[in-house]
């Protein structure tokens, strides 16, 4: 899976109600946040600015060539505060995301020095609109998910990262690899979840990817990674990774799962390479002889774009608790395949109750297939996806 902006979070449960002042503090967030964000070039390149003034060390944390990152950050850490009042979402979240930047070696001061330069930042553009209240309620709100981030990394007790070994790199498609690791001690990930990579031939470009097998004894993990326009990482990946390479890996994040106990049927809903984190849990369900009744929908623009089409259905043979349903936006009436895009082809079933819903894929195909749902009559509450950055 591969990623370009921060995507809600899933929730499992109704969320709580957020108290009034936090209502409060997160609408003026928003509200000084929208007059900002058309101008998120100047703003970043004055927090990058501030940032390595106050704390040089850093710089080391990001690539030589600053353009690929700027905004990146910025816009993480707006997307972060702005979910103060949304606490069943958040938590979870900067608790993973406070294991993560282990690996960069990031102390107490380093949050410090983010939260003065992006505070520095928004008032140096909002000028005489950052009044005290807004400036509080900034403040207020870093201090919180800062705290929380330091809080989850100090009781980690796993390694700040992974090596791991590249053991084979194979092209499935032109501008698609197959990549299997083995690293030097077992990662700890849950199937269905995703973890931050580096590779030697981009050094400090982290770039998330999800795992398309469940954990093995081996402790191997294979990724599959499209090259995208413009992508740095996954272009290397595709065109340059040969076994011997050394990644490392970053702690794993995500909450996407399946309760094999439950008696509540499965919807799965993947675009292109966001089969893999579903790939990884339905590796993990054929363990088992019966599992919850679980329909995949597999989609992308056309054939040739659902490389493991018969990977899937081959499972599916042999696990009668499995249905795949292959999706394709054109190419004209072929037996066997729905017509449309996802969210065309999930919704002409009804609201799917009494499931529970997984989607990944895109930023725009999620967007796209979780909103059509709820307009279709599905509960948020049904519906997982995880949050990802995009290379």
């Amino acid at each position: 899976m591969t990623a370009d902006s921060v995507s809600p979070l899933p929730r499992s449960s109704a969320p709580r109600e957020a108290p009034a002042a936090v209502t409060a503090m997160v609408r003026l967030i928003r509200d000084s946040w929208a007059k900002s964000e058309p101008y998120i070039a100047d703003i970043s390149q004055f927090f990058y600015g501030m940032l390595f003034t106050l704390a040089p060390t850093t710089r080391d944390f990001f690539p030589i060539n600053m353009e690929i990152q700027r905004g990146r950050l910025v816009r993480a850490l707006v997307h972060i505060v702005q979910m103060v009042d949304r606490p069943d979402d958040l938590a979870p979240f900067l608790r993973q995301l406070g294991r993560d930047h282990r690996k960069f070696g990031v102390v107490p001061r380093h949050y410090e020095a983010v939260g003065t330069a992006l505070l520095a930042s928004l008032k140096n553009h909002l000028g005489p609109q950052w009044t005290p209240e807004v400036e509080r309620a900034w403040a207020e709100a870093f201090t919180i998910a800062a705290r929380a981030m330091q809080d989850a990394a100090a009781s980690d007790t796993n390694p700040p990262s992974w090596s791991a070994t590249v053991v084979e790199h194979r092209r499935l498609t032109w501008d698609l690899a197959l990549v299997r690791l083995v690293p030097d001690q077992p990662v700890p990930y849950h199937p269905g979840q995703y973890v931050s990579v580096e590779v030697p031939q981009r050094p400090r470009l982290w770039r998330y990817l999800s795992p398309a097998n469940a954990p093995r004894e081996d402790g191997g993990i294979e990724f599959h990674v499209r090259a995208i326009d413009g992508g740095w990482v996954s272009r290397a990946i595709v065109s340059h990774t040969q076994p011997g390479d050394v990644w490392r890996l970053g702690p794993p994040l995500g909450r996407m799962t399946v309760d094999r106990e439950s008696s509540r049927g499965v919807l799965m809903v993947a675009g292109g390479t966001g089969i893999t984190p579903l790939r990884a849990i339905l590796d993990h369900l054929a363990l088992w002889g019966e599992n919850p009744k679980t329909h995949l929908f597999y989609g992308g623009p056309a054939r040739e774009d659902l490389y493991d089409l018969e990977e899937l259905r081959a499972l599916a043979a042999t696990n009668p608790w499995l249905t795949v349903t292959p999706v394709v936006e054109r190419g004209g009436d072929v037996p066997g395949y729905e017509q449309g895009t996802l969210a065309e082809a999930v919704t002409r079933y009804g609201s799917w109750p009494g499931h529970d819903i997984l989607v990944s894929g895109s930023p725009a195909m999620i967007r796209a297939t979780v909103s059509r749902m709820l307009v279709a009559g599905s509960a948020l509450h049904q519906i997982q996806y995880d949050p990802f950055t995009i290379d």
